[in-house]
């Protein structure tokens, strides 16, 4: 198996290129923060990974998770990991000064989610879910709650959890049923069963914040009755230490097909009977807006999920297919093995695998860049501008990036022949690890119907519009960028006729018939994200044109990036107007079998 490279030169470039970092860094909060000193961070950040993360992957999925009596056990290396990572400080880089944090842009944590995810997406989940954690109690929890949760949170001492799925709610989270009953003293108890909750039980951290989503007596129903609240797994002491364990516990963590050491939990609240203690967030059904501050986020971070899995893969691939040797290219010595990296097809993998990760890097750190300028920029419509835009490309990061994860991962055990098809290699982790991330924080056919039903209509449409008119103001600069810009320019071109046209039959159809929108929705995102995808590296392989031009960088690597752009340009954006046909086929043929019909 290979050895884990943080890709630095990768990921420096597009903070450069794309998300703009040297203008997230002069934005008023980062006044302490500049590009000499990112790149100081991303050197030891590259190191800590590799050397600690990275080498307890194979580790966890072989040895993976158990319960016992409430008790879950994760492999001896986890726990290592997690204090270096607690003395590494990392937890803290995103995090607000005022308690313990570094005050870097959520552009950087971006970068951290992404390499951890890349040296083990089974760990990585822990600090992933204590972020959107942190969240909801940045912007929703009261004095005494922050004070009390997060400074230990950010130092990572602590874990933090989302708890929303329940048996008979899954999607429709509106249909929960666990319950919260005020008590005298203004707490409250919870009582219910919740499933599929990550990382909701382990010992790591000293103290877990779960963050519940549960119901008062005689609420609403639906989502407008959902309460959000704090259960912390031993309740805070006067000096802030943890306490007395809270009525709570792990029944069973789940068996699943990856992610084997991210231990999946059904808890239990309230089982010994005196329920819970849960402490109100904010206001009383006001959960699922609450929430969705932490789903949001986490929805960007599980796309980085689907970069991560396909720069590891890539990597795994890459370093196989130089070893393995079979057939005789063309040219070979007759008689002469090859490295099967010599083979056109094995190049076209590679090449695929290559391109879409370069493609996915720039949409989430674009999308992550527009969420610091939104949330930090001094003019109010900037910020607005911002807001609108990551708020269109939200689930184009979620769901894009997670498929093609999927789908780049199948294509790294590809490149390993039968090779790829058994455990010792490692490529079939990454596949069975990455099949998750699609069913995540909303699975991405919400993420499409959220797309066609609620991000198209932003500003009576004008958030859409200004992207495509953005996409198509690049042609002028490919016009004049030289024959290594001829195909990319013609490329995009027609994949932005494509999305227009689709755009255009969507909001014209949809508003009528709603199934026709929500039909077309998924092929649509593809469609989207492949266009947007083009897009981002045309803009890549301009920067490095001019850098090539000026003789600044790594000429190969440079290079490279034109390489990998037009690559996608003329065999993958393509894709775009294969699924115009799609979207505007309507929703008639799927409505025309039975409901019973399909196992027929």
């Amino acid at each position: 198996m290979t050895d884990f490279k943080p890709p630095l030169d990768d990921i420096r470039l597009v903070l450069d290129e794309i998300a703009d970092i040297g203008r997230v860094c002069a934005l008023p909060d980062f006044d302490h923060v500049d590009v000499d000193t990112i790149d100081g961070v991303l050197d030891e950040l590259g190191r800590f990974v590799a050397e600690v993360i990275a080498p307890t992957n194979r580790i966890g999925d072989e040895q993976g998770c158990s319960v016992a009596d409430g008790v879950v056990t994760v492999p001896d290396e986890f726990h290592t990991a997690w204090d270096q990572y607690v003395a590494s400080g990392w937890g803290a880089i995103s995090q607000d000064p005022e308690y313990g944090g570094g005050g870097f842009p959520d552009s950087i944590q971006t970068v951290l989610t992404e390499l951890l995810a890349t040296a083990n997406r089974a760990w990585s989940m822990g600090p992933m879910l204590t972020l959107g954690a942190l969240d909801a109690l940045h912007a929703f929890g009261d004095e005494g709650q922050k004070e009390t949760y997060i400074p230990k949170m950010v130092t990572a001492e602590w874990s933090g959890t989302m708890n929303l799925t329940e048996p008979q709610a899954g999607s429709d989270v509106g249909a929960l049923t666990t319950k919260a009953v005020l008590q005298d003293d203004g707490t409250y108890r919870i009582f219910g069963t919740k499933i599929f909750i990550t990382f909701g039980e382990h010992e790591l951290a000293e103290n877990i914040i779960q963050m519940v989503l549960a119901r008062t007596p005689d609420s609403p129903p639906g989502t407008r009755g959902i309460s959000l609240f704090v259960v912390p797994k031993y309740l805070v002491a006067d000096d802030g230490s943890p306490g007395e364990r809270n009525d709570y516990t792990c029944v069973s963590i789940e068996h699943k097909l990856g992610l084997h050491a991210s231990p999946t939990c059904v808890m239990s609240y309230g089982e010994s009977g005196d329920g819970a203690v849960g402490y109100l967030i904010g206001e009383e059904h006001q959960g699922m807006r609450y929430m969705f501050k932490m789903m949001n986020n986490a929805r960007l971070g599980v796309g980085v999920e689907g970069l991560a899995v396909t720069e590891r893969a890539l990597q795994l691939a890459a370093d196989f297919a130089l070893e393995r040797r079979q057939g005789t290219a063309v040219g070979a010595p007759r008689g002469e093995q090859s490295a099967i990296v010599e083979h056109a097809d094995v190049r076209r993998m590679l090449l695929t695998m290559r391109a879409y990760t370069d493609a996915m890097r720039c949409l989430l750190y674009l999308n992550s860049s527009e969420l610091d300028v939104a949330e930090h920029h001094l003019d109010p419509e900037v910020r607005q501008a911002a807001a609108e835009r990551a708020e269109l490309l939200t689930p184009i990061s979620k769901a894009w990036c997670t498929d093609v994860g999927v789908e780049m991962a199948s294509l790294g055990v590809q490149v390993h022949g039968g090779y790829g098809y058994i455990e010792e290699t490692g490529a079939a982790q990454h596949l069975r690890d990455a099949r998750i991330s699609p069913i995540y924080e909303g699975t991405n056919g919400i993420q499409a119907i959220d797309l066609v039903g609620r991000k198209l209509s932003l500003r009576a449409g004008g958030v859409m519009g200004d992207l495509l008119d953005e996409i198509a103001a690049l042609d002028g600069v490919l016009e004049t960028a030289g024959d290594d810009f001829t195909s990319i320019r013609s490329n995009l071109a027609d994949g932005l006729a494509a999305f227009r046209e689709a755009t255009a039959w969507i909001i014209a159809n949809g508003v009528d018939d709603p199934n026709e929108a929500l039909a077309a929705a998924t092929p649509y995102l593809k469609m989207f994200g492949q266009v947007v995808g083009g897009w981002l590296l045309a803009r890549l392989a301009l920067g490095a044109r001019r850098r090539l031009d000026e003789g600044v960088g790594d000429r190969a690597h440079l290079e490279g990036k034109i390489v990998s752009a037009r690559f996608y340009a003329e065999q993958l954006l393509p894709i775009a107007r294969a699924q115009l046909g799609a979207i505007t086929a309507g929703a008639g043929d799927l409505f025309a079998i039975p409901a019973d019909g399909f196992s027929a």
